[in-house]
C-alpha cells in the first residue's frame, strides 16, 4: 500500500483505462435506456401505484414492468453484451499490462495473451451471472407461481443461491486473476499460465518447491480476503456518507443531494481501484519473493 501510495501514476493509469471504457459505456446505456423509456408504454403495468406497503401487489407490478421492457432490453442486449465483452477484454488487458509494467519494467510484454485471458475471465463471469439468473427464475417459479405466493421461502432460497454462487465464483475466479500475472512474470502461454494458476505445485518437482507454492497460495488467499474485507468496508462507508445529508433534507435542494451522491460514488470508485492496484502489486511481489527464495 505504501509503495502504491508513493507512486500515484499507478492509480492514474488504472483509472485511465477503466474510465476510458466505463464513461462511454455508461453513456451508451443511458442513450438506449432513454429510447426504451420513450417507446415502451408502462402505464398499463400500474407502475404509478407501486408501493412496498403491499409486497405481493408490488411484485406483480414489477413483473408486469419486466414483461413490458424485456423485448426491447433483449434486442439491445443481443448486440451490446458481445461487443462490451470484447472491448472490455481489450481495454483491461492493455490497461493491466500498462499498470504492472509501470510498477516493474522487468515484466514481459505480452498484451495479446493478457487480453485473451481477460476475455476468458469475462466469459466465465457472464456464465456465472447467467447461472445465477436461471436459478432465481426457477426459485421464483417454485415459490411464487402458485395461488399462494410464499415470499419468505423465495427470499430465503434467493439469498442462499446468491451466496453459494458468489462463493463458487470467488473460488473459481482465482485462476483468471493469477494467470495474467504469470504471463507477465514467467512469459507463459495462455494455457500454460492457466495450468500453472490451477496447480502451481504440479509444475515444480521438488518437495521444497511444492511447499513454497503452498505457502504462496495461502498468502495470496490472505491478501484476497483482506482486500475483500476492505472493499466491503468501502461500500459500508459510502452508504454512511451518502446518508450524511438526510437530516438536512428540508434545508437542501434535491440537486445538492445529487451532487453529493455523485462525489461519494467517484470517491468510492477511486478508492476501490487503488486497492485493486495494491492487490496486484502484492501478488507480483509475493510470487517473485517465493520463486527466488533459496
Amino acid at each position: 500500500m505504501a509503495r502504491c501510495w508513493r507512486r500515484p501514476s499507478l492509480l492514474g493509469l488504472e483509472l485511465l483505462w477503466r474510465w476510458a471504457l466505463g464513461i462511454p459505456t455508461l453513456l451508451v446505456l443511458l442513450h438506449e435506456g432513454w429510447k426504451i423509456y420513450n417507446t415502451v408504454p408502462l402505464g398499463p403495468t400500474g407502475i404509478e401505484h407501486f408501493s412496498l406497503l403491499d409486497p405481493v401487489i408490488a411484485a406483480q407490478i414489477l413483473s408486469a414492468v419486466v414483461d413490458a421492457l424485456l423485448p426491447s432490453v433483449r434486442a439491445v442486449a443481443i448486440w451490446f453484451f458481445p461487443v462490451f465483452l470484447l472491448v472490455w477484454a481489450i481495454f483491461s488487458g492493455l490497461g493491466r499490462v500498462a499498470v504492472l509494467r509501470r510498477y516493474d519494467a522487468r515484466l514481459h510484454r505480452a498484451p495479446l495473451r493478457v487480453v485473451a485471458l481477460q476475455w476468458l475471465r469475462m466469459l466465465a463471469l457472464a456464465g456465472s451471472i447467467a447461472v445465477w439468473w436461471l436459478c432465481l427464475r426457477h426459485v421464483a417459479q417454485v415459490s411464487l407461481g402458485g395461488p399462494q405466493p410464499n415470499l419468505v421461502a423465495y427470499f430465503a432460497k434467493a439469498i442462499f443461491l446468491s451466496l453459494m454462487i458468489f462463493v463458487l465464483w470467488a473460488v473459481g475466479s482465482w485462476v483468471f486473476s493469477i494467470a495474467p500475472l504469470l504471463v507477465l512474470l514467467e512469459n507463459k502461454s495462455v494455457f500454460a499460465a492457466l495450468g500453472l494458476a490451477m496447480g502451481p505445485s504440479a509444475w515444480l518437482g521438488s518437495a521444497a518447491g511444492r511447499g513454497q507454492m503452498r505457502g504462496l497460495r495461502s498468502r495470496l488467499v490472505e491478501i484476497n480476503l483482506v482486500m475483500g474485507i476492505v472493499k466491503l468496508g468501502l461500500v459500508v462507508l459510502a452508504m454512511v456518507l451518502s446518508a450524511v445529508l438526510l437530516p438536512f433534507q428540508d434545508e437542501l435542494t434535491p440537486a445538492m443531494f445529487y451532487v453529493w451522491w455523485t462525489f461519494i460514488a467517484i470517491l468510492y470508485l477511486v478508492a476501490s481501484d487503488f486497492f485493486q492496484v495494491v492487490r496486484l502489486v502484492a501478488f507480483l511481489d509475493l510470487w517473485r519473493a517465493l520463486r527466488d527464495a533459496p
